[in-house]
């Protein structure tokens, strides 16, 4: 749907984040005269009400009587569809789009794209997409999911040749043809929002069975991907021998070694393989992704992602607040395979499985498991028998310093203090970047230092 189909319509805004103050901002500079209603919290209506928006109107209290008053509801991706009152609102007849359905709306036909999701991994492979693009000499946006919304790029003069897009599971349903989509990878996740699991994967797929990409790029090892139809589109498989895969620490095309990773700054197995998958997409696009591969090297990592922040008294202390999966955690740990780890897990629960990495644990242990949050008890509960034969500790804190102090204690001045909680960060902290802030505060380490996300935009 483009912006200009709005126009004399009954419109309003569900959310005043980032991406709903972006979503205004572009129906503003498109239909500056249109009624809207913004529907936000009180917190964010004083922000609202400084705009002076005569055509503005700002209502607090939202309900699904309310919503289906309007033709068309621009909703912020937080929103489940799923829930009340959005469910019941869209029985009423109301429609939701999100700020990047209006996006690709305007920029779809013409914008050459590489679409990037995945449980685990989409925002450094999408990062990767775009540094390997720009050391290759081409101008290419940054943009989604990874912290900047699709509609404050609106309108770029001049426009960018690429574009590397992030898209959560709350998104990728509002994707249009993509010229190459990328799955990373399938775990359990956001069940809140989504209601189940099996509702998870298919809105986590409609990136390549709705949107009608012109190539696809999947991860071979994936059993859920691994079986997938999509006909009419061309498939390009990676983590697997025939295409771009990782033996050791060596990447190859095929049967052609192409680039020795020991050395470059991806910190873990698992961030090689989504370099992999970024070559995998640059040569989707008919790419030399071989010739850029070296380029790698000058990659600069992103934060709350196996971040080490630094070493104090001995111990490295490494910010790794994006983990929201007990696999991500899991994968946070084999980086550190040699060393002394304790490990703070827990957070919002969402009513995951810990089994997973209760099994790995119980045959691989860190020095101590120390458990936090809404699911820090089921989590210790889980774990507690383990730690009877006293290969490991484990500890219950009730906020991150405590659980810093106790984690610090264990490892004795040596070893790595891992915060890779398995699970959300609220109601505790705004989003995970608040906690990996507080993380590096309480660690002894400038929060403001670890911050920007470099890239984002347009270069």
């Amino acid at each position: 749907m483009r912006i200009s189909e709005l126009e004399g319509r009954r419109v309003a805004l569900w959310g005043y984040g980032r991406e709903g103050r972006a979503a205004l901002a572009a129906l503003r500079w498109r239909l500056p005269r249109q009624p809207l209603t913004l529907f936000c919290g009180r917190d964010e209506a004083g922000e609202a009400l400084a705009l002076d928006d005569p055509a503005l109107t700002i209502d607090t209290q939202v309900s699904a009587d309310k919503l289906a008053a309007f033709e068309f509801v621009i909703k912020s991706p937080g929103i489940s569809p799923y829930t009340s009152p959005a469910a019941d609102a869209a029985m009423l007849g109301a429609r939701f789009i999100g700020g990047t359905a209006l996006w690709f709306g305007e920029h779809g036909a013409d914008a050459r794209t590489i679409c990037v999701t995945g449980t685990k991994g989409k925002s450094t492979t999408t990062a990767l997409v775009a540094h390997l693009l720009r050391a290759g000499g081409h101008r290419t946006a940054l943009a989604g999911n990874i912290g900047l919304p699709l509609l404050e790029l609106l309108d770029p003069v001049p426009p960018p040749e690429y574009w590397a897009i992030e898209l959560s599971s709350y998104q990728t349903g509002d994707a249009v043809a993509p010229e190459v989509a990328v799955v990373l990878n399938l775990f359990p996740e956001h069940l809140d929002w989504h209601g189940t699991e099996q509702r998870y994967i298919d809105d986590k797929l409609a990136l390549v069975t709705r949107a009608k990409p012109k190539h696809v790029v999947l991860n071979a090892t994936d059993p859920r991907l691994a079986h997938l139809s999509l006909p009419g589109a061309q498939v390009h498989w990676f983590n697997t021998p025939t295409g771009w895969h990782l033996r050791e620490h060596v990447i190859y095309r095929g049967g052609e070694v192409v680039l020795n990773t020991r050395h470059l700054p991806l910190p873990g197995r698992h961030n090689r393989i989504n370099l992999c998958a970024a070559l995998a997409a640059i040569e989707a696009m008919g790419l030399d992704a071989a010739a850029l591969a070296p380029q790698a090297a000058s990659f600069v990592p992103l934060p709350h992602r196996l971040q080490s922040l630094g070493a104090r008294g001995g111990i490295e202390f490494v910010n790794d607040s994006i983990s929201t999966t007990p696999y991500a955690s899991l994968a946070a740990m084999d980086c550190f395979k040699g060393r002394p780890v304790a490990i703070l897990v827990g957070g919002y629960d969402r009513g995951l499985d810990w089994g997973v990495f209760a099994d790995r644990i119980a045959h691989d242990p860190p020095r101590m498991v120390v458990t936090l949050g809404q699911n820090g008890p089921r989590i210790a509960e889980r774990l507690r028998p383990l730690a009877n034969n006293g290969r490991f500790q484990i500890a219950e804190a009730l906020e991150l310093d405590e659980a810093v102090e106790l984690a610090r204690r264990a490892l004795d001045h040596q070893g790595v203090l891992l915060l890779s909680p398995g699970a959300p960060s609220f109601p505790r902290y705004r989003d995970y970047a608040e906690r990996g802030r507080h993380f590096a505060q309480v660690c002894g380490f400038d929060p403001d230092a670890i911050c920007a996300i470099p890239g984002l935009g347009i270069h």
